[in-house]
């Protein structure tokens, strides 16, 4: 398993690069100067001379390319031009929301989508089976910000003062702020803890306030279930499809002539091979989820990553851009190697060597 790992990241290493050079390229070839849109109106040729020369932006292209390559390698993302705050800090207060939204939404999509689809695949043709197909081509089809003001509409006005009412907007209630759990504990602030301290939910956990741990709840469901529809949908078809494929195999009718209760069969023998494509929909789902956190996040009022990534382009702030390109790329590499682990724990004729 060690000797798969190191042979993995390994290989890892041209796709890094090439990751490097992307996100470096899709920063410079958003249309715009960031001198202008910095500077708007105080844009002289001067000032717009001495911002270009400040952020490197009038060195020659391969230079920028190479002094960009050598701050990552620092662990240096540079500064926000628009915020005037280094990009790690951004990163350490505001991917924690996004990775939050975007686990909630994958464990609803997981927790849905694949009972639903064990159960439409086998009841094959009948009529849960056409709602469960229907329903997914549903919710493939219906946009997340459709969905998400849907959602508002019903559970803030037609709900409004029932106990299924629900926030629409923001990750707690206004006025609360919780207290780090570093500080409660006494241990030293650094990164990581801070990293750690921004999401909600563990926050609350770690400091023992279930009030606060229900409040950020409440403020979550609506912006995951908005954000779950589409991969949900898309593990419930897989599940069915893969599971239709199984249960005609050879080993699926043994395990019936041998008398098994259906459930076993099922469980046992059909649906820990079936999964195989499903575990690679769900670790290419969670990266696509940040893609759609962009939308999410601005319906629903929350200041994660997708809406800062979203406004960076807008405001031609480059090092956003490449240092949170650069954090989903790499997140993708990290999530592939993991599905290839999985992968050998639920099908034993993936050799790992």
């Amino acid at each position: 398993m060690l000797r798969f790992v190191v042979r993995r990241l390994l290989s890892s290493i041209p796709v890094l690069f090439g990751i490097l050079l992307a996100t470096f390229a899709i920063a410079r070839i958003i249309p715009g100067d960031p001198c202008q849109a910095a500077l708007q109106e105080r844009a002289t040729p001067q000032a717009c001379a001495d911002f270009n020369e400040r952020y490197g932006f009038d060195d020659p292209i391969l230079v920028q390319f190479v002094d960009y390559v050598g701050d990552v390698a620092t662990g240096d993302l540079g500064e926000s031009i628009r915020l005037r705050q280094p990009v790690t800090d951004l990163l350490i207060e505001r991917l924690p929301v996004t990775l939050q939204l975007s686990v909630a939404a994958l464990f609803l999509a997981v927790l849905l989508g694949v009972p639903l689809g064990v159960l439409a695949g086998t009841r094959h043709n009948s009529r849960t089976d056409v709602a469960t197909i229907v329903g997914a081509n549903l919710g493939v089809s219906i946009p997340v910000f459709v969905l998400g003001l849907l959602l508002q509409y019903v559970f803030a006005v037609q709900l409004d003062g029932s106990p299924l009412e629900l926030p629409t907007s923001g990750q707690l209630t206004p006025g609360t702020i919780p207290e780090p759990f570093y500080e409660v504990w006494g241990i030293p602030e650094s990164s990581f803890v801070e990293f750690v301290a921004n999401i909600d939910l563990l926050n609350a956990v770690l400091i023992w306030r279930w009030d606060i741990f229900v409040d950020a709840l409440r403020h979550l469901v609506l912006p995951a279930l908005a954000l779950a529809t589409i991969p949900m949908a898309v593990i419930a078809r897989m599940t069915r499809s893969s599971l239709l494929d199984v249960l005609g195999l050879d080993y699926v009718r043994t395990a019936r002539a041998k008398g098994l209760r259906e459930r076993v069969v099922i469980v046992r023998h059909a649906l820990r091979n079936s999964l195989l494509p499903v575990v690679t929909v769900v670790g290419l789902s969670l990266g696509t989820l940040v893609g759609g956190a962009i939308l999410t996040e601005t319906i629903f009022n929350l200041t994660g990553m997708g809406k800062t990534l979203f406004d960076a382009i807008e405001g031609r702030d480059y090092f956003v851009v490449q240092g949170f390109t650069l954090v989903v790329a790499v997140g993708f590499v990290v999530i592939n190697l993991i599905t290839d682990i999985v992968y050998t724990f639920l099908d034993p004729k993936v050799r790992v060597s």
